[in-house]
């Protein structure tokens, strides 16, 4: 060790751990700990070095302020807490905050409809993973919510859409359908009905007319081709 490490460390022990006879009635705590650390402890006792808020421009600022002083919407501030302390305070509040909607939202959540996609087997351990995929979209000009889905296995190549109005009172056209892609952009009628068949990996709304879509072929070879597609939704 150079001596410049030794009278680091020397500063460090002098300025941390110098005897405090104000705390001779605290068990086991005759010293000051390091300033950083004792932020960190998950305990809720006091600091035993709690910073000197003296100047700070935030509390000169809050103790000058009529309105500020008494607002609800401030935490409280505990200057001989640590971190911990503050943190399980301040998620009491959210939770209390959250309590409250949550319930409210819960009551008015109903089932508006109720179809039946797929079936499974009730003595299978683990249930497969067969709807994929979903998008949401909200067409506000026409008050419809709109689902996208895949549904795996069997209709690989399809891609459904769900409608729905939003006053669950009335009901559209064509609720759920859809939309097989299979082999519609072959380039010629000379192509075999199975050489280009598609798959859909992504689907997204692009805007209220139009779907996107990306499409990549079925058949297993290499350097599979990748398509984006826009489909008007009429």
């Amino acid at each position: 060790m150079t001596q410049k490490d030794i009278t680091f460390v020397a500063d460090f022990l002098t300025e941390h751990f110098n005897e405090a006879p104000e705390l001779y009635n605290r068990k086991g705590k005759y010293f000051n700990v390091e300033r950083v650390g004792q932020y960190l402890k998950d305990e809720d006792d006091d600091l035993v070095s709690p910073p000197n808020t003296e100047g700070n421009q935030w509390f000169n600022f809050l103790k000058n302020s009529t309105h500020l002083k008494e607002s609800p919407l401030l935490f409280p501030y505990y200057p001989e807490k640590s971190l911990h302390f503050v943190k399980r305070q301040m998620e009491e509040v959210i939770d209390q905050c959250l309590q409250k909607p949550a319930d409210v939202i819960g009551k008015s959540v109903h089932q508006a409809v109720c179809m039946s996609l797929y079936k499974t087997s009730q003595s299978e351990d683990s249930t497969p993973q067969l709807f994929k995929l979903p998008f949401l979209w909200n067409d506000k000009t026409s008050n419809i919510h709109y689902v996208l889905f895949t549904m795996l296995e069997n209709s690989i190549s399809k891609i459904y859409i769900l409608r729905r109005h939003t006053d669950t009172s009335r009901s559209v056209t064509n609720g759920i359908l859809a939309v097989e892609f299979g082999n519609f952009l072959n380039n010629s009628m000379n192509e075999s009905s199975d050489s280009r068949c598609y798959s859909c990996l992504d689907a997204h709304f692009y805007d209220d007319e139009t779907v996107t879509v990306v499409l990549k072929e079925s058949m297993e070879q290499e350097g599979k081709e990748r398509l984006l597609a826009q489909l008007p939704l009429s």
